[in-house]
């Protein structure tokens, strides 16, 4: 399983929906799932499974997939 397909994997956890409707594309609020209380699902997930701890700052910037991957790289985690 390469990184891109675990780190949707746990988007996948998170919201629970099928790994398939997560995009390289998706952004907060861009399905119905990905509301407020499931975004902090969201960021606990990601803590759990990279044994990182994501200060708020980042946490309030995680608006899209994208800026997830960077966040995480900020951390030593490099999603391909």
């Amino acid at each position: 399983m390469s990184t891109t397909q675990e780190l949707h994997q746990v988007f996948a956890t998170a919201f629970e929906i099928p790994v398939e409707s997560i995009t390289a594309d998706l952004e907060y609020q861009g399905i119905v799932e990905w509301d407020s209380m499931s975004h902090l699902l969201l960021v606990d997930e990601l803590e759990k499974f990279y044994n990182v701890s994501i200060p708020m700052e980042d946490i309030l910037e995680m608006g899209s997939v994208d800026k997830i991957k960077a966040i995480l790289k900020k951390n030593g985690i490099e999603i391909q």
